[in-house]
């Protein structure tokens, strides 16, 4: 494992703090960031300067999604709405389509890969399912989380289900095709705590990553939670989802459901979260974050998946060979962190790009977007 404190480039175009960035895999070093000064700014990092900043909103943008599939259409929350603009049309910049079907603020939107479905996770704890073929909302996930819904994530080999993540420090996996949740690992209990003498801070599920359909042979089928006591847990979903199958004895809950119907469901839910799928707990015994773990995201360059980026609030962003992950039953494996990136600020955001070099691209409290090669 190395420490790094190489000189990143800046990208400078935001007037407040930059919130969150997303890289094109079609047009490798194209970058969109946003902000709290309701701006999407556009760079191409082939060029020294910002290429276009653009105001979408009254407010902050705090998430960002291309159309899967067509990168031409995007997707901008700000407040409770989701607005889409087509990156082609920049100077009128007139939304395509707009949806308010959340009725708290919208914390992160994205959309599944066949380009059919957009999910919406706010701070009243709902996920709303929005059919963007039809333009109409598809479903509501309720009562899967007591508080804010922080991300979500639609699960690429399940074409009906999607995960999300809360300050409830709950993470539920839905089949939103009807509407209610197939599991629930609650991270606030004793068990389900890798060490739970990390840090203070509870384990509130602040980002979660799932691996596209062709990293699968590098990840295998699991999902990534970033969480508030610094952990970054590894779950395998299909080991989670069996022993839910296969301990359940609960029957799906017919029309509509009582608020104790559902605490009752989830409490069995819970039970069944103690004897655990196969989980790799990232945490400071191996190398991991001090403090809370804030965002996750696996690699898009050189062989695809092969490599997971964590940034946090202690100002580092981690580098995790996936390919070690497999077969690996502990956390007592100190291969599997492979580099550290010294920042001077907590990590909001991050994403990755397809380029061999600047193919880290960090978000942090700052307004300037910082970008790294990882080689």
């Amino acid at each position: 494992m190395t420490d790094a404190e190489a000189k990143p480039r800046r990208l400078r175009g935001h007037k407040a703090t930059a919130t969150c960035c997303i890289a094109s895999r079609d047009r490798p070093g194209f970058v969109a960031s946003s902000g709290e000064d309701g701006c999407i700014c556009w760079f191409d990092l082939r060029s020294k300067d910002v290429q276009l900043v653009t105001d979408v909103g009254n407010g902050p943008v705090t998430s960002l999604c291309f159309k899967s599939g067509n990168e031409d259409i995007i997707y901008v929350s700000s407040g409770k709405e989701v607005k889409s603009f087509d990156v082609h049309m920049p100077a009128s910049w007139r939304p395509l389509e707009s949806y308010n079907y959340n009725k708290e603020e919208i914390n992160q939107i994205v959309c599944n890969p066949k380009s059919s479905f957009l999910a919406c996770a706010d701070d009243g704890g709902d996920v709303k399912i929005i059919d963007i073929r039809q333009h109409c909302l598809y479903k509501s996930l309720r009562a899967g989380h007591s508080s804010i819904c922080s991300s979500v994530q639609f699960i690429p080999w399940k074409p009906w289900e999607v995960i999300s993540g809360g300050l409830d420090s709950k993470l539920v996996m839905w089949d939103f095709s009807k509407g209610r949740p197939n599991k629930i690992v609650n991270f606030g209990l004793p068990e389900n705590n890798g060490n739970a003498g990390q840090c203070y801070n509870p384990a509130f599920v602040h980002a979660i990553a799932i691996p596209d359909a062709d990293m699968l042979d590098k990840t295998n089928k699991i999902c990534v939670v970033a969480k508030g006591d610094g952990v970054v847990d590894v779950i395998n979903i299909e080991s989670e989802l069996n022993i839910s199958r296969s301990k359940s004895t609960t029957k799906p809950l017919k029309g509509s459901q009582s608020t104790s119907k559902v605490n009752i469901r989830d409490a069995e839910m819970e039970i069944l979260d103690q004897s655990g799928g196969k989980r790799l707990h990232l945490d400071y015994s191996v190398g991991g974050h001090t403090a809370a773990a804030s965002c996750v995201a696996f690699s898009m360059f050189g062989e695809r998946g092969k490599y997971l980026i964590s940034g946090g609030n202690d100002k580092l962003v981690k580098v995790w060979d996936c390919s070690r992950f497999q077969g690996v039953q502990t956390s007592i494996n100190n291969d599997l962190l492979i580099k550290n990136i010294n920042l001077n600020k907590k990590v909001n955001w991050l994403c990755t790009t397809p380029t061999e070099s600047e193919n880290l691209v960090v978000c942090d409290t700052s307004k300037v977007v910082k970008v790294y090669s990882i080689s």
